[in-house]
């Protein structure tokens, strides 16, 4: 049977029912509950060990390294796994393990800093700020490890079928929202520490028990959405991906060859995407703490209450942001088809990251403007707050499109060429890795060359967000956007 045949004869009997591939798209709920309180929490916590706002962003270099590194070795393991518990399922628990050996590496790291050594009376706890690093790198490498396999395994489970790997793209997106939402939530939490008491000693304070506490239930929400899929769902035969003895990298540099134009042009609009992306979620949290509340995290002891304050409001700005994503997935499809297609959808919401990550300059500015007749440790205006949580539910329209249009077309164009998904949805990150790792770079003497806080990167994003939006319009091709 030839290929066109095959992917015909499945598309024609798929009997995947769709209770299956919503129980594995759920284990994105799981992943993104961490990585929520990750964005939201880790970078004012990493600044409160005694790091410095430009050096923090060299920490988020750990995520696209290891993302450039892990996911495809870990696409092509999992495509060509002969194991008998299936070629995703192994992956999944692996990556699982180590993301909970993680956050507990990083909310114990001040209390073993601690007792390893660390002096409470100094700035910088450096013990801890190991610690800290160590488990940040294993969560990025964990976090890599799951999901990659849990794309993989819902295109396998929609079997060749367009419509069907959509629709799982989308429920994929919608559990990202709903594991954003309830680690927002959490994240949000004056006083989560009161849960469990027994997180705030001596070298925790409140911040750090409530980041101790957030992580511990991180643990439990994970361990139920990837347990139940893990035992229920079972992996269905591999059709068209085999072991053919060729090694790892000379696989990928085959697979690179065989790139068709589509593929590339989708690398190069999801490129400048994340390059748009990148410094919003690397310091949304710290500019609200920062820039609109004016507090600091190393300063006296009411710069660090109404900084502290602010990385609440902005956890509970991302809590919208997720609720707006979560309806935004639901809605991306039938968007699509009134719009004329993925390519149109793409571009235009593009335009709306842009003019959100624009809009932090003078929402900045207005802050500025009223701290100066208010007494030092007032917050702000209930104006600005609202008009601080508003830019941050505009940005769940676009994320949508981000989270699910890139997959669903990489999933099609893998599907297509006959190549397997592990390692096509491998390559496809490092469109998203290679841009993060130059956000990474840049972004602190980028914004210390404009006199430090987190404006000049958010602006450089607004720029890549129209060209993203921009060639998201032109150049890709209307039949692939349409597919």
């Amino acid at each position: 049977m030839s290929s066109d045949e095959l992917k015909k004869h499945m598309s024609s009997s798929d009997t995947t029912p769709i209770w299956k591939i919503i129980s594995v798209a759920s284990i994105a709920a799981g992943v993104q509950f961490g990585w929520a309180l990750q964005l939201s929490l880790l970078t004012p916590y990493v600044q409160l060990l005694g790091v410095s706002h430009a050096m923090s962003s060299l920490i988020w270099l750990c995520g696209p390294i290891s993302g450039i590194l892990v996911q495809p070795i870990v696409g092509y393991s999992s495509d060509r796994s002969k194991s008998r518990l299936g070629r995703r399922k192994p992956f999944i628990a692996t990556g699982t393990t180590l993301i909970c050996i993680a956050v507990l590496l990083i909310g114990f790291a001040a209390d073993l800093g601690h007792n390893l050594g660390d002096d409470l009376t100094k700035k910088t706890k450096p013990r801890a700020v190991a610690l800290f690093v160590i488990g940040f790198w294993i969560l990025d490498i964990a976090n890599n490890i799951v999901q990659d396999p849990s794309r993989a395994f819902l295109a396998d489970l929609s079997r060749h079928n367009h419509k069907k790997m959509r629709l799982a793209n989308g429920f994929f997106s919608f559990f990202m929202a709903v594991g954003n939402i309830l680690g927002y939530a959490v994240g949000s939490l004056p006083a989560s520490y009161k849960f469990l008491p027994f997180t705030k000693t001596t070298s925790c304070d409140t911040y750090c028990a409530n980041l101790k506490t957030c992580f511990i239930v991180d643990i439990v929400f994970l361990l139920l959405v990837v347990v139940v899929p893990l035992f229920i769902v079972a992996e269905p035969e591999p059709e068209s991906v085999h072991d053919d003895g060729v090694p790892f990298f000379a696989q990928v540099k085959t697979s690179f060859k065989n790139l068709g134009r589509p593929m590339w042009i989708l690398f190069l609009v999801t490129a400048f995407n994340w390059i748009a992306w990148f410094p919003f979620i690397m310091f949304n949290t710290d500019w609200v703490g920062l820039e609109i509340y004016g507090g600091k995290p190393q300063g006296t002891e009411d710069q660090k209450r109404v900084y502290d304050m602010g990385v609440r409001a902005g956890s509970l700005g991302l809590m919208l942001t997720a609720a707006t994503l979560g309806l935004m997935s639901l809605l991306i499809d039938p968007m699509s088809r009134m719009l004329g297609g993925a390519r149109r959808t793409w571009g235009v919401v593009n335009f709306v990251l842009a003019a959100a990550l624009i809009c932090t300059l003078p929402i900045t500015k207005s802050a500025e403007r009223a701290r100066r007749h208010l007494p030092p440790g007032t917050p702000p205006s209930s104006s600005i707050k609202t008009a601080t949580l508003f830019l941050f539910a505009v940005t769940g329209i676009p994320q949508a499109a981000t989270y699910s249009i890139p997959f669903a077309l990489a999933s099609m164009y893998s599907s297509d060429s006959g190549a397997g998904h592990g390692l096509s949805l491998g390559l496809m990150n490092l469109a998203i890795c290679v841009p993060q790792m130059l956000v990474s770079l840049i972004s602190g003497p980028w914004d210390s060359l404009f006199g430090g806080g987190n404006l000049p990167a958010f602006l450089l994003g607004g720029g890549s967000a129209i060209i993203s939006g921009i060639l998201a319009l032109t150049i890709i091709p209307p039949s692939s956007a349409n597919a």
